[in-house]
């Protein structure tokens, strides 16, 4: 029985005791690893702001609920119970015994609701520190002129506390009446009901605090109108400033006018003036709030709409544009004309050579095959990047090769964390050059890594990375793998500054707890001076450091002085910017303030601030002054990798797509609506066979007794792609990121847009637009005439019936001087590899479509080698198909016998003469290897 008694405050005291050791552990080796990565004032700014908000929240809830309950229960010995005729209704069944469980549990209940009131108010420790170190945008709103700042940094925190406040005083009066009817001091029977004068002060006192928070909450939803999405454009209406503001001020009156009278009626007889106020309250609320703004909306908004919401939808362009960067958009003229020669092409021979013809998907699967080396190594992602090789600017796709603990041949707990503990290298290939065999031509490639001397990687071992694992010990006394050669391994000792010291047998033990592994206790090999490198991926690294930005899903490795480094940009968002337009899931306020470094060796990251123009990162950089840099600070080699992100490039583009239109009129018309194309057309393999009904009969590719339909593309929109050209007007190549526009629902093109990466004009974006009585192909265009001009067709249904996977790559709008030019790569995989192998490039330009072996000989087909391009291809009548590249004699005799073979197989198969059939299936096969053959 003794120890059956103990049993629960024991269970109570020994889950306390873990939860709070549990969570010391957790808040000590985080301060250990903030200290690594010397960022200790980021961690206590942040653990005392949470502490602060948490233990005011938990103060403030503990002492309203105390409060009340020592006012509900004190009335328990000073009065004589009541009575009523009849049996109580409200009376609590063996309420004798049940009452000691109660006395004993409410401060438990107490102590409960104040530690979830401290989490909640903990939870807002962002918008405590954001409210305290406000940095004004310099704008207002249009509605109550105030700095946007408010709204921003200001007002989050406002309506939280307004939420939390009326919850807690709700929540308290229900408390109290619950005790006041526990203690018999409220007793109903069927026929009247018995209160204690102590009651209705008491409740009717918290019913006057929530109608005056309610008060204030009504000031708070004049700010929210701001944010209204009931008009044309989002923001405040023609309804919203001319009814519901109006309603609101007086609801505000009401509210504050209704708590009066019922604090006064709380310590006087009766009741019906406060009933009154309040009723008139809650008439008008429901009349105003809804009924009247919605008759005013249909009856006389809707009738008149275009005149009387003019002005707000001019706030909505002018706020959405400033929002999101958009204002100082440059807009030029693009003619489009189709007078580009050879010449025009020599003089933007960098801009030919760097157009990128290798999908970075389909090359990642390239590098997974021929350089991870070993089964434990992967490529998780393939980058576009640019460097300067020699005397030329060139457009490169790398790669980093990281260790993958998922593909260890023995995942033992020592291999995991002490042996393979870091990749190892990367590759490097140009965008646009392909080997013989249609594969990738690597400028870094190998175990340890070779290739061109710009590109000489000295330290290549990759301790941090996005795949990495959880966490690794170095500096042991293990032998740490470091990479293959031949039939053995080469062994390493970690020599950087990375991994927090694990230090003596109590940092050993809370390293134990922390990562729930017992072998960090008892592994011999981990020494005092072994270090343990947790938190190794590169996302995760930095958004805990800093939470509260947004960093991009997509870091990228940059060689530089022969180490590797990690860039991630990092965003700065908010929902809370007046009339601009939102993004669900993203708000309407997005920024790339922050480029953000991290050493793949050492694991040093470095924040330095690209946009000092944003408020939200001053804003940041107040509350933590050490965590930010200027740009300038950076190593000037780093910034010669800097890159406009792309997802902030498709966002912009995605909202210039409607908010290009600044005359409100144009934009309440939707007369101009941009989208993006679908431009990429993925063509997937046909099945080889498909069954045919009946038991005898054989699989045929030609379906049941009838030949297929072709193969539907499957389109998707373009995304933004990085290249480098010449700008028009501009004196030199630039790295720049480019996305085309056609008119909603149509398929020619009406504008490009760009976004310059190189120093001094990063960050500039420019739209060029086409004439709008000019026809201007767009992709999906493009595409339809290459699948179907009848020779690339041929050959694409021949590859096909040979077994190969036929993918056509990305389709690029490359401008060029003041023309567009569009360029596809096309890929073959068999049926049994995995490797893409590039073995055409379409070029189209105008009337004229080429598919070759190479980008040069389209163009050279298209435009002729140093004609101009009117003579490179004769004049085609005028509903013809487009011309294309003649294929060589000897192809074309190839093709023709695929064809006739193709044919008479079918006719064999149609007539059952299977003999025959099998017969023409082979000299087609034959054929078609030939073919093959003869790309090569």
């Amino acid at each position: 029985m003794k120890r059956n008694n103990l049993t629960t405050p024991a269970v109570l005291v020994a889950l306390a005791l873990l939860l709070v050791g549990g969570i010391a552990v957790g808040i000590y080796t985080e301060y250990l690893w903030f200290q690594e990565m010397r960022y200790t004032g980021v961690f206590w700014t942040t653990l005392k702001a949470k502490a602060a908000m948490g233990a005011v929240g938990a103060a403030a809830v503990f002492l309203l609920f105390w409060a009340n309950v020592r006012i509900a229960r004190r009335t328990r010995r000073h009065r004589p119970a009541l009575r009523v005729i009849g049996d109580n209704l409200l009376e609590v069944p063996d309420r004798d015994q049940i009452e000691p469980v109660v006395n004993r549990l409410l401060p438990l209940a107490l102590a409960g609701a104040a530690l979830l009131a401290g989490f909640v108010f903990s939870s807002l420790w962002e918008e405590a520190l954001r409210f305290r170190n406000p940095v004004a945008f310099g704008k207002s709103d249009p509605l109550f002129a105030k700095d946007i700042a408010f709204y921003v940094f200001q007002f989050p925190l406002l309506k939280a506390v307004y939420g939390a406040v009326l919850a807690a005083l709700g929540l308290s009066a229900l408390v109290a009446a619950a005790l006041y009817v526990w203690e018999g001091k409220v007793v109903a029977s069927q026929n009247e009901i018995a209160v204690d004068p102590m009651v209705k002060p008491h409740l009717f006192s918290l019913l006057a605090l929530m109608l005056l928070v309610k008060a204030v909450g009504y000031r708070l939803n004049m700010y929210e109108l701001l944010y209204s999405p009931r008009g044309v454009a989002y923001g405040a209406s023609y309804t919203d400033v001319h009814v519901v503001l109006p309603v609101l001020k007086v609801l505000l009156v009401l509210a504050a006018l209704s708590a009066v009278f019922l604090f006064v009626s709380a310590f006087r007889p009766g009741w019906k003036a406060a009933a009154a106020v309040a009723g008139l309250w809650l008439v008008v609320a429901l009349v105003g709030g809804q009924a009247l703004p919605s008759a005013v909306q249909k009856l006389q908004v809707a009738p008149n709409e275009l005149k009387m919401e003019q002005p707000y939808i001019e706030h909505n362009i002018h706020n959405t544009r400033a929002a999101y960067n958009l204002a100082n958009v440059d807009e030029q003229e693009f003619a489009a004309d189709e007078s580009l020669t050879a010449a025009d092409l020599q003089a933007n021979n960098l801009t030919v050579e760097n157009i990128r013809l290798w999908d970075h998907r389909l090359l990642l699967t390239a590098y997974k095959q021929l350089q991870e080396i070993r089964t434990y190594y992967d490529f998780p992602d393939a980058d576009i990047d640019r460097y300067t090789l020699g005397d030329k600017y060139r457009q490169v796709i790398i790669s980093a090769r990281e260790i993958s603990s998922d593909r260890l041949p023995s995942k033992l707990w020592i291999n995991e964390r002490l042996t393979y503990t870091h990749g190892y290298g990367a590759v490097v290939s140009p965008v646009n050059r392909i080997s013989n065999e249609g594969l990738p031509d690597f400028m870094v490639k190998n175990i340890p890594p070779t290739g061109e001397p710009e590109l000489r990687i000295t330290r290549p071992e990759v301790y941090y990375g996005e795949i990495s694992s959880e966490y690794v010990f170095v500096k042991t006394k293990a032998r740490e793998f470091d990479y293959p050669a031949g039939e053995q391994n080469v062994y390493t000792n970690y020599d950087g500054g990375g991994g927090v010291p694990v230090g003596g047998f109590f940092r050993r033990l809370l390293f134990a707890r922390r990562f729930n592994s017992l072998p960090i206790l008892l592994n011999q090999d981990i020494t005092p001076e072994s270090r343990v490198m947790y938190y190794r991926r590169v996302h995760e690294r930095l958004q805990r450091i800093a939470p509260f930005l947004l960093f991009d899903r997509d870091a990228y490795i940059v060689i530089s002085g022969g180490r590797l480094y990690w860039m991630c940009d990092a965003y700065t968002r908010t929902d809370m910017y007046p009339y601009s337009q939102p993004i669900p899931g993203l708000g309407n306020y997005f920024r790339n303030p922050v480029k953000a470094v991290v050493d793949a060796y050492h694991g040093t990251a470095s924040f330095y601030i690209a946009d000092p123009t944003d408020p939200i990162i001053q804003t940041y950089h107040r509350i933590f002054p050490g965590l930010f840099q200027p740009l300038e600070k950076m190593d000037p080699d780093l910034q010669k990798h800097i890159r406009y992100p792309q997802t902030l490039f498709d966002v912009q583009a995605r909202m210039l797509a409607v908010y290009h239109m600044t005359d409100p009129q144009v934009f309440y018309n939707k007369e101009d609506v941009w989208e993006i194309p679908a431009g990429e057309a993925t063509r997937t393999a046909t099945p080889a066979f498909a069954a045919e009904t009946g038991p005898a009969a054989p699989r045929s590719p030609f379906g049941p007794r009838a030949a297929p339909a072709p193969v539907a593309p499957r389109a998707r929109a373009m995304e933004p792609y990085y290249t480098i050209m010449k700008l028009p007007g501009a004196e030199k190549e630039e790295f720049i990121q480019l996305i085309p526009f056609t008119p909603a629902k149509k398929d020619n093109l009406r504008a490009w847009m760009c976004a310059r990466n190189d120093p001094p004009n990063y960050g500039e974006l420019i739209v060029y637009s086409f004439p709008k009585a000019k026809l201007v192909y767009g992709p999906s265009q493009v595409n339809a005439r290459i699948e179907q001009e009848a020779q690339i067709s041929q050959q694409l249904t021949l590859w096909r019936q040979g077994g190969s996977d036929v993918i056509r790559g990305n389709l690029l709008s490359i401008p060029i001087e003041q023309s567009l030019l569009y360029v596809q790569p096309l890929y073959l995989k068999a049926a049994s590899g995995e490797i893409p192998e590039l073995k055409r490039v379409i070029a189209a330009y105008g009337d004229r479509i080429a598919m070759e072996t190479n980008l040069e000989r389209a163009l050279n087909t298209l435009f002729g080698e140093g004609r101009p391009a009117a003579a490179a291809a004769a004049p085609r009548p005028a509903g013809s198909a487009p011309a294309a590249a003649a294929p060589t004699s000897e192809q074309a005799e190839l093709a023709r016998r695929a064809l006739q073979h193709l044919r008479q197989a079918r006719e064999s198969y149609r007539g059952d003469d299977w003999a025959r059939f099998g017969k023409e299936m082979k000299e087609l096969e034959e054929t078609l290897r030939r073919m093959n053959e003869g790309e090569r």
